[in-house]
């Protein structure tokens, strides 16, 4: 390859890289308007427009640009003044960084679309987990159709490696709620068979463990700092998300070191 064809394919990848940026904030300010409005039993479809908390004044187009209304508005109403909660930036940029990383890692591909969508599902079942301690089964599910749907491009092997991570993803859940009576809610299941479901067995088992692990890390670095108690309930659903979008973006480069080749995609 010449050196101009690499220019020109760095350019491409780059191009890509930062469109996909700014459409994760813009799936990040809409996903982060269905959790909400879900979590208050509000229609996110149809007419319904988005109001100031506060004052309920409609939002202008100006005011609803990702992340940079509301630096340019300094992180207050433009009416009433009231300060935005910091929920809505962190969530568009959460869905900026989703897309960014996921479209670095697979690029232009059709394990790439699968990435990007399976990526915005799990950042709004981690949302409705956050703002509620609930993971709604339906999203969960929503989750688990998509990926064997896209699945089926791969053929019956792919279907089948996502029914076994589906089966090992909600298995382990459901074991830890077993044992520990309950200790742990059935949205998690749910929330871990849909993901099993799209990522396959090799990726679903290192999202279940970066999901441990990261969520076992935040638990005790707040029980540390006294923010919560030993019995005040943690939402998992954020941290199996996290975990797997990690499994996402190096679950391959991971299996990869222990000599496993991953199976379609995301070989």
């Amino acid at each position: 390859m010449t050196k101009n064809r690499k220019g020109r394919k760095a350019l491409r990848e780059l191009v890509f890289i930062v469109f996909s940026i700014l459409l994760g904030a813009c799936m990040g300010s809409f996903l982060n308007a269905v959790a909400l409005r879900t979590v208050e039993e509000r229609p996110w479809w149809g007419t319904e427009r988005s109001r100031c908390f506060a004052c309920e004044r409609v939002l202008g187009p100006l005011e609803l640009v990702p992340l940079f209304s509301w630096l340019f508005l300094g992180g207050r109403c433009r009416t009433c003044r009231a300060k935005i909660p910091l929920r809505y930036p962190l969530a568009e940029l959460a869905g900026a960084m989703t897309a960014g990383f996921l479209a670095w890692r697979w690029g232009l591909t059709f394990t790439g679309f699968f990435a990007l969508v399976t990526g915005f599902i799990l950042l709004l079942n981690a949302l409705t987990d956050l703002y509620s301690g609930y993971i709604y089964d339906a999203f969960a599910l929503v989750l688990g159709a998509v990926g064997l749907l896209l699945r089926g491009a791969g053929g019956w092997g792919a279907l089948l490696d996502g029914l076994a991570g589906a089966l090992a993803g909600a298995g382990v859940i459901i074991l830890i709620i077993v044992i520990s009576r309950g200790g742990m809610g059935w949205g998690d299941a749910w929330l871990m068979a849909g993901t099993g479901a799209a990522l396959g067995l090799q990726l679903t088992l290192v999202a279940l463990y970066l999901g441990f692990i990261f969520g076992g890390i935040v638990a005790l670095a707040l029980l540390a700092m006294r923010i919560v108690k030993r019995k005040d309930p943690i939402p998992l659903g954020p941290f199996l998300a996290f975990g797997a979008f990690l499994a996402l973006v190096w679950g391959p480069a991971l299996w990869g070191w222990f000599d496993f080749a991953v199976k379609w995609p995301w070989s």
